[in-house]
């Protein structure tokens, strides 16, 4: 063991000891970025489901609801992108850890 780990360095834990204390337990990286990927994936499946509800029901939709559903699609696309862009950060950060 390195002589800063065991002196009490800044060292990260590793294996078990990351779940003895609760910060340490936000150190988790491979849990973030698979987290993020997931919820990107979902993300865009509620998209393209909005997205498709919008387009089918358009015709009995009036044309207050119609707005209001193509502005969810695209709000719900542009969280799909943030996500997404997030996902892609934390693998990286993930990979140069």
């Amino acid at each position: 063991m390195a002589p800063s780990a065991a002196s009490g360095g800044s060292s990260l834990p590793s294996g078990f000891a990351v779940f003895t204390t609760f910060p340490d337990l936000l150190f988790i990286f491979e849990f973030d970025a698979a987290y993020h990927c997931i919820a990107s994936l979902f993300y865009f499946g509620a998209s393209v489901l909005e997205a498709l509800a919008a387009i089918q029901l358009q015709v009995g939709f009036t044309y207050k609801y119609y707005h209001e559903n193509i502005a969810a699609v695209v709000f719900s696309f542009v969280v799909t992108l943030l996500y997404v862009v997030h996902a892609v950060f934390s693998l990286l950060r993930w990979k140069s850890s």
